[in-house]
């Protein structure tokens, strides 16, 4: 019998099913990928903002990962929101075991401003996660958080994308340029080449979600064992799709829609 490739996502969750686990799961279920996950945080929020959250015990996100790592095979995993140090000290033990390709979204501020990880746990995420990696994807002000530049230009991004890689040890890095003006640009440096993936913008406040979804794409490439090149370019194809046919729910910024590359014909 074929396995059929799985992901795993540790991370926080989204009641209102526009970003975390829950948008992580979607993802994986439309890119044929059985999809588990491990939750971190327990977070009350919606399209307009975050209104509360509990962290999981270190604890149960441990036996969480045990439960999952000692049974299932999987091919490829990303982390999510990871809060605080004592939760990234606990993660860091699990997957160090794991030689299979790591993604990590460093969530750090939510799209409607909501500061999700502690100030003293960003030089831990530097230092000890980052290493760990075969992919980073921040966005803009993500990576100046990580390098402590300010990013204004597309040079400036291609510029963290190699400092990220080289000074910090990212196997990778996919540095997104939502928040600048223009055509949608991001930057992946290998750590050899520099890549560029360019799309139209799409005019839309919809884009709760878009950092999850789109990270979560590319884990669901790389469990199917596509090339990191490959898994990003078909990821960006997705959340472009996703966004470009997001819909308007709830009061705030709406969610992507990871269906959306059925009407687009992507496999």
């Amino acid at each position: 019998m074929e396995q059929v490739p799985a992901a795993l996502t540790i991370a926080g969750t989204d009641p209102s099913g526009g970003a975390g686990v829950q948008a992580d799961l979607k993802t994986f279920q439309e890119l044929k990928t059985y999809g588990m996950s491990v939750i971190t945080s327990v977070v009350a929020q919606n399209t307009t903002g975050v209104q509360d959250l509990t962290h999981m015990s270190v604890p149960m996100i441990k036996q969480q990962l045990d439960s999952v790592i000692s049974d299932i095979p999987f091919q490829a995993f990303k982390t999510g929101m990871l809060a605080n140090i004592e939760i990234m000290d606990a993660v860091a033990e699990k997957i160090s075991k794991l030689d299979i390709p790591f993604i990590m979204d460093p969530v750090m501020v939510t799209t409607s401003g909501h500061t999700l990880i502690a100030e003293d746990s960003r030089t831990f995420l530097r230092e000890s996660l980052l290493p760990m990696t075969a992919l980073v994807t921040p966005n803009i002000p993500e990576a100046e958080v990580i390098t402590g530049q300010t990013l204004k230009t597309p040079e400036d991004m291609q510029a963290a994308a190699k400092q990220i890689v080289h000074e910090f040890g990212a196997g990778a890095a996919l540095v997104k340029g939502g928040h600048m003006k223009g055509e949608a640009v991001d930057f992946l440096y290998d750590g050899k080449t520099l890549h560029t993936f360019s799309t139209e913008r799409i005019d839309t406040t919809n884009t709760h979600g878009t950092g999850c979804t789109y990270s979560a794409a590319i884990t669901a490439y790389m469990s199917h064992g596509y090339t990191l090149p490959d898994a990003v370019r078909m990821a960006k194809d997705f959340i472009t799709s996703a966004i470009r046919y997001s819909f308007d729910i709830g009061q705030g910024s709406g969610p992507t829609n990871q269906w959306a590359h059925r009407m687009k014909g992507v496999t």
